[in-house]
């Protein structure tokens, strides 16, 4: 069993929460924070952006702001338990160093151990592309049009040691269409994503939802 979580400090605009946005992929959920971060003050600033990919393109997004942005690939150690561990711990160097006191996970491909998710816990949150608990893993929107449900989503949770388990924060619902196949229900997922994410960071910070 997981320790308790540790929620943020209650952040201000005045003193906004520092916050690190880990991605994998091409970056658009990040994009859509760090426009929802830049259209008024909010309580919340990006200041660290990494990636365990050198050739993310998110990468992208977080250089053009000027924000710390990093790759932090694989270390090249044959054992697969002691290489998990080594990244981790290269992440988490990063994170301290930049002072880093929220960690949202957008598009991060990566599942953490229990050491990292006990450093973080309630203090580290994931979206996900269906209306949890239903749909978990890697698949959500094939396994969504192959069970033929007629409403999916997405969800933000915080993450826990488990895999889309931890306690949910926010849910948004999108219709499954006639005619809908993967990848024009991910696009429609996607949109709600990059609306419901910022909105709920931007919320948890300032402690108007609480579990």
């Amino acid at each position: 069993m997981g320790t308790t979580e540790t929620p943020p400090r209650r952040a201000s605009p005045e003193n906004p929460l520092r916050i690190a946005v880990l991605i994998s992929g091409g970056g658009s959920g990040l994009l859509a924070l760090l426009k929802y971060q830049s259209e008024e003050i909010r309580c919340h600033k990006t200041v660290l952006v990494l990636s365990d990919k050198e050739d993310a393109g998110g990468l992208e997004h977080g250089r053009n702001k000027g924000i710390t942005t990093k790759a932090i690939p694989l270390p090249p150690i044959g054992d697969k338990k002691e290489q998990r561990s080594a990244h981790e711990e290269l992440v988490q160097k990063e994170l301290e160093n930049s002072q880093v006191e929220f960690v949202v996970l957008s598009g991060y491909m990566r599942i953490f151990t229990p050491w990292f998710v006990r450093i973080w816990k309630g203090r580290m949150v994931n979206i996900h592309p269906s209306l949890l608990p239903h749909f978990p893993g890697a698949h959500p929107h094939r396994d969504v049009i192959s069970s033929g449900v007629s409403t999916t989503g997405c969800t933000v949770h915080l993450v826990d040691e488990g895999v889309d388990t931890g306690p949910i924060i926010a849910q948004r619902e999108v219709p499954v269409l006639t005619g809908d196949n993967e990848f024009s229900l991910q696009e429609r997922v996607k949109n709600l994503e990059h609306e419901l994410y910022p909105e709920t960071i931007d919320k948890y910070c300032l402690g108007k939802i609480t579990l």
